[in-house]
């Protein structure tokens, strides 16, 4: 039975480009598929007599395997081969001569017309007459091999368009276009995109301009032997960017427009794509281009409008484009464009994702009396910059100062806006100076009307430098960690509680010892849980690497902040990150006893007096006598309104730090306020000398009151 004829097509697979060197500076470029060769004749194997041509069997004649001999460009019908292994001989068809003897019998002039390679026109190429375009011999070295047959565009158009759509970002997508299509497609690129780009469905406003976006181009000289590319003279510029104008604005209706508009890729020998290409290139262009088919002008069209534009070009001494190429340019300005689109739209994801989780975490942290700060931020990953994790640290009245730390289940975006809620909501009751527990009883509530499924631990920490005292409250977080002056850690015991959101339960606190020179550190569970650890152990883990850091700088000389932050991020392992981190040291500096007067005063008219005569004899005995006329006249303002209004005993605190500061509490509410007396009034004239001669003042409310409090530079 007769086999069924199947046109053999070429064979793809990857091999080194004629005269191209594998190292070459390019790299990742794709090299153009060898097509198969016509399989010859089968040479007789007794003499040199070239045989007749067999005869055609029969119609419904059968006839043995040796009698057919199929056609050239015939074979049976098989199973397709794996397009990137050599296609096996069939059956029937005899081995091809390699190319060293077929190369002798052209040489010897043995050689038959079927050993002689014959182009498209049915012109005879002989060896070394001209490049022969089926083996890419006499191609000038770094020139890719001409694609004649539609297998090789589709072929390579997959591969481009792959490489094209594994950039994520701006810059990776037109370097992938540019490394793609140079040389394989063309000698040269010019990209070209909008200034600026729009996201999304922006419309734009202004007029449509381009800019040179990126250039890529072969080496004008290459040695084939080491490839080395020398380096470039002033008669030949490296970089087309240096001939070509950056900025092209496109007019309404000009040729340049009108191409655009039109989307599709066209030869630029027409007079009006001459003249579109001639506006894209400035008048000024010292870029000669070829005549013919050599240029390519390709709009990028993303999924609204056009964003730019692509020129490829092709030297003299290389093939000229084709028409089919033009269904190529077209299938690399699209993929392109649209990655692109994508790429604008990530971008501005991520920045908004960035802005976001910047301006929900604090800028800089506060210079509070007693104690000092350092806190890290990381991000789960590249791809997940927002997270609900945050950390604050919040002054409160007398010196004293919160540390908030909390992780918001999730990360996305919405976590991230949970985290803004519960953080201003945290701010908002330090401001009232709740107790621990109850500023965690109160997120609690915040997060049930958020939503049933908002979910958040939090860890609210109060220092007072003065007594040396913490109060904190914990709310299913892991618990802080307590690292002592002499390098001894110790994972504090706190009740943990259960997380924000739940609902309906207490939150307990417990008051601990602060010594000066201890470090409390507060974190997430990021830094001790993972895939490969729970969280205890995690939490053993960061003991240790705290106790050892603590120990290496001896027991009178605590490590700095800074260090020990980075000391704490390295136990983290490459793979041992799958959450966000935030941390937050506190180092205890404390106040002296010394540097405390403290007194409570009976709410009486000779209530003023006492002050006076109190803090000038504490500024006496702390060699501050220089304020003792601010400071008195100041004490007794402030003093004489608590006095007048409260009902309760005052009470008034000097402290000694790098300031001298004041404090007056009383048990009413209500915060004074500035205002401007009339010359009738009598009074009103307190708070306006407080606030010219203080260098900072304020008044907070407390659960039992207010504090006025002022400040006044010790030099």
């Amino acid at each position: 039975m007769d086999a069924t004829p199947v046109t053999e097509q070429p064979t793809s697979f990857e091999r080194a480009q004629t005269g191209a060197e594998p190292t070459d500076a390019r790299g990742s470029l794709l090299d153009a598929p060898e097509p198969a060769q016509a399989l010859p004749l089968q040479p007789r194997p007794a003499d040199d007599t070239p045989c007749a041509p067999a005869a055609p069997p029969a119609q419904n004649e059968p006839s043995s395997a040796d009698d057919r001999a199929p056609a050239e460009h015939t074979q049976p019908a098989v199973a397709e081969p794996d397009p990137h292994r050599p296609r096996p001989v069939p059956e029937g068809i005899p081995a091809q001569p390699d190319a060293a003897s077929r190369q002798a019998a052209a040489g010897d002039g043995t050689g038959t017309d079927d050993d002689k390679a014959t182009d498209d026109k049915g012109r005879t190429e002989h060896d070394g007459a001209r490049p022969e375009r089926r083996t890419g011999r006499g191609l000038p070295a770094g020139r890719a091999l001409p694609m004649r047959r539609q297998g090789d565009r589709l072929r390579f158009v997959g591969a481009a368009t792959r490489r094209i759509a594994r950039g994520m970002d701006l810059d990776e997508i037109v370097l992938g276009l540019c490394r793609a299509t140079v040389p394989t497609f063309s000698d040269a690129i010019l990209v070209y995109l909008r200034e600026p780009l729009p996201v999304g469905d922006e419309r734009p406003v202004g007029p449509l301009v381009l800019r040179l976006r990126r250039t890529d181009r072969i080496p004008a000289e290459r040695d084939p032997e080491v490839g080395f590319t020398p380096a470039p003279t002033p008669e030949q510029p490296a970089e087309l960017s240096q001939v070509t104008n950056e900025l092209c604005e496109v007019e309404p209706g000009s040729a340049l427009g009108e191409v655009l508009r039109g989307v599709r890729p066209v030869f630029t020998d027409a007079p009006q794509a001459h003249a579109a290409l001639s506006e894209l290139l400035g008048p000024d262009s010292g870029l000669s281009l070829p005549d013919g088919q050599r240029t390519i002008l390709a709009p990028l069209r993303g999924r609204r409008r056009v964003i730019g534009a692509a020129l490829f070009l092709r030297l003299p001494e290389r093939p000229a484009f084709e028409p089919d190429d033009l269904l190529v340019a077209a299938q690399l300005a699209t993929h392109s464009a649209l990655g692109i689109d994508k790429a604008v739209l990530y971008g501005r994801e991520a920045y908004i994702a960035d802005e976001l989780q910047r301006t929900m975490l604090p800028e800089t942290l506060p210079r509070c009396t007693g104690v000092r700060l350092a806190s890290r931020y990381l991000p789960a990953a590249e791809t997940a910059r927002v997270g609900g994790d945050w950390y604050d640290a919040i002054p409160l009245p007398g010196s004293r100062i919160a540390l908030v730390v909390g992780d918001v289940m999730g990360h996305s975006m919405t976590s991230a806006a949970i985290m803004g809620q519960l953080r201003t909501t945290a701010q908002t009751l330090a401001g009232l100076d709740l107790p621990p527990q109850e500023v965690l009883h109160h997120l609690d509530e915040q997060a049930q009307r958020l939503g049933t499924d908002r979910m958040a631990t939090c860890l609210y920490a109060v220092y007072d430098p003065v007594s040396h005292r913490i109060t904190v409250a914990n709310a299913g977080h892991p618990p802080p960690l307590l690292l002592h002056a002499g390098g001894r850690a110790e994972v504090l015991q706190v009740p943990p509680g259960a997380p924000i959101g739940v609902g309906g339960v207490d939150f307990e606190a417990v008051e601990l010892d602060a010594p000066a020179g201890a470090t409390l550190l507060l974190y997430t569970d990021g830094l001790v849980e993972s895939r490969l650890r729970d969280v205890w152990t995690g939490i053993e883990q960061l003991r240790e690497k705290l106790q050892a850091t603590g120990r290496l700088t001896g027991p009178d000389h605590p490590p700095p902040l800074e260090a020990l932050c980075d000391d704490v991020l390295d136990t983290l392992g490459p793979g041992d990150r799958d959450d966000d981190i935030a941390l937050l040291a506190a180092r205890f500096d404390g106040i002296a006893p010394s540097d405390v007067a403290y007194w409570v005063l009976e709410p009486e008219d000779s209530a003023p007096g006492r002050a006076r005569r109190l803090a000038r004899r504490a500024l006496d005995r702390w060699g501050l006598e220089d304020l003792s006329d601010s400071v008195e006249l100041l004490v007794s303002e402030v003093v004489t309104n608590a006095v007048r209004y409260a009902s309760r005993p005052v009470t008034l605190r000097l402290l000694r730090t790098e300031v001298l500061r004041c404090e007056v509490g009383d048990d009413v509410p209500q915060l004074p306020r500035l205002r401007q007396a009339r010359a009738t009034d009598e009074g009103g004239r307190g708070l306006y000398l407080v606030n010219r001669l203080a260098r900072r003042w304020g008044a907070t409310r407390l659960s039992t009151g207010k504090v006025v409090w002022f400040e006044l530079n010790r030099t």
